[in-house]
């Protein structure tokens, strides 16, 4: 069922009725004095300029919008000059001029052009001129024809932004791999940690002896370093809390592990530790003074015990090996995990900083849609055709070229009619677009061929949409006003909702159409167009191609 929303249009006396109409052409006349359109020749040589002029006076208030583009066709504009304004008392007079030629000799039609004044729409006057042919004196000497030369296709600008991303992601990739993945030389600290711990007090024990704290009798310094020496070494190789532990606990715990056979040194040894531990104790809280070659013999004393230690200490077993090479091995993969979350955490953000940025300059939506991609908005983006379509044509520009799919009409319908129609989608893929021409045969005229039938435009196009609802199509919402195309056509479009069935189901979805009729003789041309509603890249579809309809009279 169609349901038809219309103004109802009340009854009107008479009388009224025709005071009502004299007092609108007369107000129609006095707006259209306030427009005026001239050339300066009608008649030039191919390739000259024709200077079409455009005067208009009006109040101050009033915003004047001139025509802009190609709306002078079949002529092309080649300059659009700078409006030049004019005040004469309490009017200004604004004077707009185009630039227009052609090249090919002819006679030709400059279209009516529109122009909004305030609120109000205004048509000027068509214009005829003709195109004169150049006259060639054949008595001077021709020229071959040069040849073509081939010219390369400029590359379109997605290997431009290709190129780009190509960039910032090696940018990135480097960027991580030289400050996460890459192996960074080692500083000489570094270098000494992972020496084993023997080797560490004998690289300690070689610096003590370059520094110069026994020649500066710093004998206070000097046994810090050296008691840290040994304290460190048995930390990490006897007692796991050497550093911290007292003289006494020290050695407490040593003459332990010695009577439990779990470090082999001799009673010597342990008293000549506790011997320099007890005199370091002294000299860093005590301020004792020990001989300064009593200090260098406790470092040689040291560095035997080192040795000794060493030797104590029993040899690791197998388990043990097997449990270090566990160990490092653990190590090494914490360190690798700890990269690779610091890599994917350092991408995301990127990226989500990336898509923040995009969202909040071109929107959420449409940084999704270009990410997962959308019909409609592939269609919007990609390459439009300006194309004409039946006779008399309609010029129209679409994102695709439309294909002729004229359904075969019954036998009694078809000579009656013509009918040829050019399409592109369908309603269940969301968006279609139909160019339609219907010409009355002339056995449809009834007597004489100089009667033409009076064809109802509105009447045409709601026929149309009774054939969508027997493509399945319901609820149909429809308003109407009038349209002029840019070349001032004039015809009536009719605009509202529907509900579309969805492939594969029951159910609808909400739609949105708008439907232009025009008729001229004994022709109806219809451009439909449907669409998913909220679709907001077809809606700028719809505007782009309605903005681009122009409409050839037919031949009569």
């Amino acid at each position: 069922m169609i349901a038809i929303k219309s103004q109802n249009i009340p009854q009107t006396p008479r009388k009224q009725t025709v005071f009502l109409l004299g007092a609108f052409l007369f107000f129609t006349l006095s707006l259209q004095a306030q427009v005026k359109s001239t050339v300066d020749s009608t008649s030039v040589k191919i390739g000259a300029q024709i200077t079409y002029h455009i005067q208009v006076e009006t109040d101050s208030t009033n915003l004047v919008v001139f025509p802009e583009g190609q709306t002078f066709s079949p002529l092309e504009m080649i300059e659009s000059y700078d409006v030049d304004t004019l005040k004469n008392k309490d009017k200004f007079s604004l004077i707009k001029k185009y630039g227009l030629t052609q090249f090919d000799s002819g006679k030709y039609t400059i279209p009516r052009q529109k122009i909004v004044i305030g609120d109000k729409t205004f048509l000027t006057d068509s214009v005829q001129v003709e195109i004169r042919n150049v006259v060639v004196d054949t008595t001077k000497q021709l020229y071959d024809i040069k040849p073509m030369i081939a010219v390369e296709k400029s590359g379109s600008k997605w290997l431009q932004y290709l190129l780009i991303t190509l960039v910032i992601l090696g940018v990135v990739a480097f960027l991580l791999y030289w400050f996460i993945w890459r192996q960074k030389p080692l500083s000489e600290e570094e270098k000494i940690a992972l020496l084993p711990p023997y080797d560490r007090a004998k690289l300690a024990l070689k610096t003590l002896d370059e520094s110069h704290y026994l020649e500066h009798e710093n004998l206070k310094d000097y046994y810090s370093d050296l008691t840290f020496i040994i304290r460190k070494y048995l930390d990490e190789k006897v007692y796991d809390r050497a550093l911290e532990s007292t003289t006494d606990e020290l050695i407490s715990h040593l003459n332990l592990l010695k009577e439990g056979n779990q470090v082999d040194l001799s009673q010597d040894d342990i008293k000549k530790l506790e011997s320099i531990l007890k005199r370091a104790d002294l000299v860093k809280f005590a301020k004792s003074a020990p001989d300064i070659e009593l200090a260098k013999l406790d470092r040689k004393t040291i560095d035997l015990e080192i040795d000794h230690v060493k030797e104590a200490l029993p040899e690791p077993s197998e388990e043990e090996k097997l449990l270090d090479e566990k160990y490092r091995e653990e190590q090494e993969r914490k360190k690798k995990r700890k990269k690779v979350w610091l890599t994917v955490g350092i991408s995301v953000f990127l990226l989500l900083a990336t898509l923040t940025g995009f969202s909040l300059k071109y929107g959420f939506a449409y940084v999704k849609d270009t990410i997962i991609g959308h019909s409609s908005k592939e269609l919007l983006e990609g390459e439009w055709v300006t194309s004409q379509y039946g006779i008399p044509p309609v010029t129209i520009t679409t994102p695709k070229v439309l294909k002729r799919t004229t359904p075969e009409l019954p036998e009694e319908m078809a000579q009656k009619m013509q009918l040829t129609q050019f399409s592109y989608g369908s309603l269940i893929d969301g968006f279609q677009l139909v160019v339609a021409t219907t010409k009355l045969n002339n056995q449809s005229q009834g007597q004489g061929q100089q009667q033409q039938p009076e064809i109802d435009v509105k009447q045409a196009l709601e026929g149309s949409l009774k054939m969508f609802e027997a493509a399945g199509v319901q609820n149909i919402i429809t308003k109407n006003e009038t349209f002029v195309t840019p070349n001032g056509a004039e015809g009536v479009k009719i605009f509202g909702s529907m509900d579309m069935p969805i492939k594969g189901t029951e159910n609808f979805e909400k739609g949105t159409y708008v439907m232009l009729g025009f008729a001229s003789q004994s022709v109806v041309q219809q451009i439909m167009i449907f669409h998913k509603e909220h679709d907001v890249y077809a809606e700028q579809m719809v505007t782009r191609i309605l903005n681009s309809v122009e409409l050839k009279e037919a031949e009569k």
